[in-house]
């Protein structure tokens, strides 16, 4: 959340070592602050498992400024060791504490119990955060399995202290048998503007329900959200097409509204995919994504996510390339920079249409097992092109970023893949290929970008101006290798010809991280 002046990042935290929080009771909440979501101090946990409401662990919830300047956490409380949850209320102690470092929990805790017919109790967790509807009463939503299937159960409150159950869910569905991190707000289409939920919401806005699926998977579903039913209603009930927020190592998002900029930000958890004995070496184990700004397409039906222009401050040494051209087969190697910390923006310009291979509707199903069978060493007519990141001198290392154009009966189909699978010559790893589709006009506009982040084991590469995004995990031995800078390059292996009339490519510094409890 943003509040007088201060960025506070909330998070899962396990203080007893760098190790899966599943496998422990003691879950608290951690809590950082900044002033330009780059740089960082990190303070003691703001809510920590010491009630008989929180006992076995205090796990995910959100944060919602009530009445324009008063902070409220609501969060599931896991209640005994079969996993029974509830949820509660913390509120700050000191709100002229710029960090509010210190939080009470509410005395009516557990303020939402389960108590619903149908209602699995160890599946109903992660509030959202608050909105208000058209009756004035503040409303959240709670992930829940009601049923045998998933649903986001609604509650109302007139203090945000005391709820009661609406007798129906604000949206619920078989596509999974349970919908856990719930988010939910508005956007409005083509503007890349943020929306205020605890504020009046703009005619023409559209709704984006946001759930974790499949305990992996953060999909999301664009509809409107019907006041006189106090409903969501999706704009597509088959489930099979609604997009992922993230296409990679990305889950449990989260998006807050910036009062001080007035736009919406997301970010996300990224798991290790090294061994558990890799991150207790380390003493650390899952990252946070870079955050970005999310917004809704021109057309109204696709999310579009950026980096936040504070990342950019930490750019330095700028290279530029301007009106390259690669053939089929061509690497150009992008020299000059930090190639473990980087910013690289490259556009790809098509010199022409006519080669692309025809889309098949069915690799949308299954997009990772497409991006494997049709990787970067196999020629298309349109494509492969891309990048190829932290390459080893001899190639046996090196992780693929790269896209495909297909023609569909509409429009064009582009395919962009993050292959890992050769990422590390560490055995163990898991290295998928990630992937996903987005439309595209390319009878309008030729070009194609791609910005990739690098951030020694992260890599996050955003597609088509953000249409698709994919976070990706690597663990390259030349992250251990002082002595070898890995190679970037930007290539070529389709039949056409493309062109890139603009490369960019920065080093970046270090964020300053402190974990120094300010006095």
């Amino acid at each position: 959340m943003y509040y007088n002046g201060i960025y506070h990042e909330f998070y899962q935290y396990n203080p007893d070592g760098s190790f899966n929080p599943n496998t422990s009771y003691n879950i608290v909440w951690g809590h950082s602050v900044s002033t330009d979501l780059v740089n960082w101090i990190t303070l003691e946990p703001a809510i920590e498992p010491d009630t008989p409401n929180d006992i076995k662990g205090c796990w995910s919830g959100s944060a919602t400024i009530v009445s324009g300047d008063q902070p409220v956490i609501i969060y599931t409380g896991v209640i005994d060791i079969e996993k029974h949850q509830v949820q509660n209320i913390a509120l700050p102690k000191n709100r002229s504490d710029p960090y509010l470092r210190e939080w009470t929990k509410a005395g009516n805790n557990p303020v939402i119990q389960s108590g619903v017919p149908g209602l699995n109790s160890g599946q109903f967790r992660d509030p959202t955060t608050g909105w208000i509807g058209p009756d004035g009463l503040w409303r959240i939503a709670v992930g829940a399995q009601l049923n045998g299937y998933g649903a986001a159960l609604l509650y109302k409150s007139e203090d945000f202290l005391n709820w009661t159950r609406v007798d129906h869910p604000l949206y619920s569905s078989n596509a999974s048998i349970m919908f856990e991190c719930l988010d939910f707000f508005a956007v409005l289409p083509g503007s890349n503007n943020g929306l205020d939920m605890s504020s009046a919401i703009p005619n023409g806005a559209k709704h984006v329900l946001k759930m974790g699926m499949n305990f992996g998977e953060d999909v999301y579903v664009i509809g409107v959200y019907d006041l006189k039913r106090d409903a969501f209603v999706p704009d597509t009930d088959d489930s099979r097409l609604w997009p992922r927020i993230d296409y990679g190592n990305f889950y449990a998002s989260k998006t807050f509204f910036d009062s001080k900029h007035g736009r919406r930000i997301i970010w996300a958890w990224t798991t290790e995919t090294d061994s558990s004995s890799d991150d207790i070496a380390k003493g650390w184990a899952g990252i946070y994504s870079f955050p970005r700004t999310i917004w809704l397409d021109n057309d109204g039906k696709r999310l579009l996510q950026w980096p936040v222009e504070e990342i950019e401050s930490l750019r330095r040494n700028e290279i530029n390339h301007q009106e390259l051209e690669l053939k089929k087969g061509d690497l150009f190697e992008i020299k000059g920079i930090d190639t473990l910390q980087a910013d690289i923006e490259i556009d790809f310009e098509l010199t022409s249409i006519d080669d692309a291979d025809p889309f098949n509707p069915s690799w949308l199903f299954d997009t990772e097992k497409h991006c494997q069978e049709a990787d970067a060493s196999v020629h298309g007519g349109i494509g492969p092109f891309g990048l190829v990141i932290l390459a080893s001198d001899n190639m046996e290392e090196h992780t693929v970023v790269h896209f495909r154009v297909y023609k569909s009966q509409k429009n064009y189909m582009i395919l962009m893949c993050s292959d890992l699978r050769r990422s590390s010559l560490t055995p163990g790893l898991d290295t998928p290929a990630y992937g996903g589709f987005f439309e595209f006009d390319l009878e309008k506009e030729r070009k194609i970008s791609l910005r990739t982040l690098i951030d020694r084991s992260a890599v996050e590469s955003f597609g088509g101006g953000g249409r698709v995004c994919i976070m990706a995990r690597v663990y390259p031995v030349s992250l251990v290798d002082d002595d070898h800078q890995p190679h970037v390059y930007a290539f070529n292996n389709g039949s056409a010809t493309v062109r890139v009339p603009h490369l960019r490519a920065w080093s970046m510094r270090r964020a300053q991280v402190s974990d120094i409890t300010p006095a």
